[in-house]
Formats: C-alpha cells, structure tokens, sequence
C-alpha cells in the first residue's frame, strides 16, 4: 500500500488549520499572562502507533502546534496522514486535540496530565472511530538519563468496541557527550483493544510495544531520527511487523 495524495493533503490542510488558530492567543492582554506558541513538521518512513502501523507501512506527513500559558496549562493538536486499508474505519487523515497541565512538583520531578481525543476526520460516514483517552506522565533525571513514565486510560467507547484500553509506558533518553546524538528507549504495555496481538488476529488483549533509537539535530534546527520498533505478537508485514523508522522533522 502506498501512502495516498488524499492523505498528505489531508494531513498538511489540518497542520496548516492548526497553525492559524492557535496564533490569535499571542494577542491576548498582558493581564492574563504570557503566552506560548510552538510547533512541528516531521516526515517518517512509517507511522507506528504503539509498535501497530497506521499508515499501512508507508511514509507519513505529520504535523503539530501547541499553545501553552506560563501558568502551566496547554492546549493543542497534531494531525498525520494515514492509511487504513481502503476500510473506511480511519480513513487518511488522524488528526488528535488535547489540554491539559504540566508543571514541577518537587525538586527535578514534573508531572503532565490531560486529556486527548483522536479523530479521523475522513473515514466513512457513520463511522464511529473517535475516542477520548486521559493520560498522567511523570518526568525526572535518573544519573544521566532522562526518565518518563506514564499511563493512558481510554474508558469504554463505541470506537474501541465497547472495551476499556490501558496503555503504560516508560522512556530513557540520555544526551552523547561531545555530539549532536541523543540515544532513546521506549517500552509500553497494552491491556484493551489497541493491543498489538489482538490487532494482529490472536484474541490476546494485552501484549508489550518497544522501540530503541537515535536522533540528532543538525543544520541548526532539523532533526533526524531512526529508531528500532516491535511489538508482541504476530508480525504482520507493513502492520505488527518489526521495522526500522526513519524521520525528518523541524520544530519552530
């Protein structure tokens, strides 16, 4: 399967639309405070969503903008291009909204909590695939690692069948002395609907995801990435299979 024209204009049009949005909050009085505005614009080889590929094992175009006030709260959304198969179920465009907090809590730990809605603005009509899922992330330093953990609760909902999904999970990442490199580790656990051996066929509703990876900044401000992904379960090719990901993206 091949990534779709639809699905990259699709994906570029909801970027844009964020990107336009968000910037009024700039304008707001000085009385309520300051306000930030950051963004992304990536391009991968594939769009793997804990270890499950959403856009058919071929390339995808995603991009975000976030708006934070100094008091903590953020607010913003990320879309990509996706492949569903030619179901209808997602169709090519996913595009996720979220709000929520973050801030310290203690010397060196900060904490993330909100709540995010996927969508997929061009699936099928009566297609019901959006959910909302909460999620709750602690951040700290362990020696010369940086450490996140974290979990996402989606309850029950008609686009996950009618079943709860828990999804928890850990990053490392740590900074190589002398270099522009940055060496990443990432392993999630899946107990619902959204598991890996259940997406692939097995009726197993739970099943582990991992990725092991590099990225480093150059020409001043693009990032490259690769990263080593799998999941439990069985390994469908452009799906569940393990793969390698490469990415190019740019951050403002």
């Amino acid at each position: 399967m091949f990534l779709s024209t639809r699905g990259i204009v699709g994906a570029l049009l909801a970027a844009s639309a964020m990107a336009a949005t968000p910037a009024f909050a700039q304008d707001a009085s000085p009385g309520l405070g300051a306000f930030t505005v950051s963004g992304s614009a990536t391009a991968v080889t594939d769009y793997r969503f804990r270890g499950v590929s959403r856009s058919g094992g071929d390339p995808a175009i995603q991009g975000g903008v976030t708006v934070a006030h100094d008091s903590g709260f953020y607010a913003g959304t990320w879309a990509s291009s996706i492949d569903d198969g030619g179901t209808d179920l997602y169709g090519d465009v996913e595009l996720d909204v979220f709000g929520g907090w973050s801030g310290g809590v203690a010397e060196g730990v900060g904490i993330d909590v909100g709540l995010l809605y996927y969508a997929f603005p061009t699936n099928g009509p009566g297609v019901d695939a959006g959910f909302f899922e909460p999620y709750a992330t602690v951040t700290g330093d362990l020696g010369p690692l940086s450490a996140r953990a974290g979990v996402n609760y989606a309850w029950s909902q008609d686009a996950l069948g009618g079943g709860d999904n828990l999804y928890i999970h850990t990053e490392l990442s740590s900074g190589i002395p002398t270099t522009p490199l940055t060496v990443t580790a990432r392993l999630g656990y899946t107990d619902g609907p959204l598991a890996p051996p259940l997406l692939a066929g097995t009726g197993d509703r739970t099943g582990f995801d991992w990725s092991l990876g590099a990225k480093a900044t150059v020409l001043g401000g693009l990032t490259l990435g690769a990263a080593y992904v799998g999941s439990e379960g069985p390994g469908i090719d452009g799906f569940t299979d393990d793969t390698v990901v490469f990415s190019l993206g740019a951050s403002f």
